[in-house]
């Protein structure tokens, strides 16, 4: 059964307070997997909570770092024990984005550029089969049906009462313009989308296509930030067989600065949901 825990969340925090019990310590990352007989990737892919941790690791991590107080050993087993617990997105199987979908379940708010679709959480479901079919042209019917029940889960984290995800979505006009299921769910999933946009804590913007180029033309990428000031915020960029997350602060505020750019040459927020209104008109002929 799911847990309410977020596993994603511990497995990074818990990654963050060993890596600063290391580097209290002055210990390379080398160093350590030098003492407990272990790669040195297996000890980067703790400290960036893209692995489980076990009890036992943390045990021989406190071991090494001398960590005396008890009360810390024991908050950290704790930490492990929950990473190691399943999200509500381990019901539906192997999920392929599985990290994101946790970072994306805690985060406070999401800024996305996309270039060529509607952005996962305003899909609607028939936008989001058709899509699906259309990019995974030999996926099962199964898997298609379960990858769309993923999705529309997702989407609850912006139509929560309490504490909905604030999302700033800027959409490049090819996204409005590539027919996805054919007119009529163009149509539903643009009318979604501008209904949407007038949400207090939903932002669409629309990048048009005489802008040129701009700094997102190498394609789509999120920004997602924390409420716990303890949690750096991620940008995400999704890839075919993997994906990339950037947590160094200086990669986070050159992503930032871009998205800025995005936002400021895109259309403002009005012009933007008659953009999008007047598109869907278009599949209506």
């Amino acid at each position: 059964m799911a847990s309410s825990v977020n596993p994603t969340v511990r497995r990074r925090r818990l990654g963050q307070e060993l890596r600063r019990l290391r580097e209290l310590k002055g210990m390379t990352a080398e160093e350590v997997a030098e003492r407990l007989l272990v790669s040195q990737s297996k000890i980067s892919r703790l400290e960036n909570g893209r692995r489980s941790i076990s009890q036992r690791d943390v045990r021989d991590l406190c071991g090494v770092y001398e960590v005396e107080d008890q009360r810390i050993v024991d908050s950290l087993m704790q930490m492990a024990k929950d990473s190691r617990q399943q999200g509500w997105w381990h019901a539906f199987g192997d999920t392929p984005y599985s990290v994101y979908i946790g970072l994306e379940t805690d985060a406070e708010s999401l800024r996305t550029y996309e270039p060529q679709i509607i952005t996962g959480l305003l899909q609607t479901r028939a936008y989001a089969e058709a899509l699906i079919q259309g990019a995974l042209p030999e996926t099962s019917v199964a898997d298609v049906e379960k990858r769309v029940q993923v999705r529309i889960r997702r989407q609850e984290r912006i139509s929560a009462e309490n504490n909905p995800l604030r999302l700033w979505v800027v959409l490049d006009e090819a996204s409005l313009r590539r027919v996805v299921g054919g007119k009529q769910v163009m149509r539903e999933q643009l009318e979604h989308v501008a209904e949407m946009s007038q949400l207090p804590h939903i932002t669409v913007q629309v990048l048009p296509f005489d802008v040129g180029a701009h700094p997102g033309i190498n394609g789509q990428y999120s920004i997602l930030e924390f409420a716990d000031a303890a949690d750096s915020s991620v940008v995400y960029i999704e890839g075919v067989t993997s994906d990339l997350y950037l947590e160094k602060a200086p990669d986070v505020q050159k992503y930032t600065v871009m998205y800025e750019h995005l936002r400021a040459q895109a259309l403002n927020v009005e012009q933007s949901r008659q953009r999008i209104e007047d598109v869907a008109k278009e599949y209506a002929r």
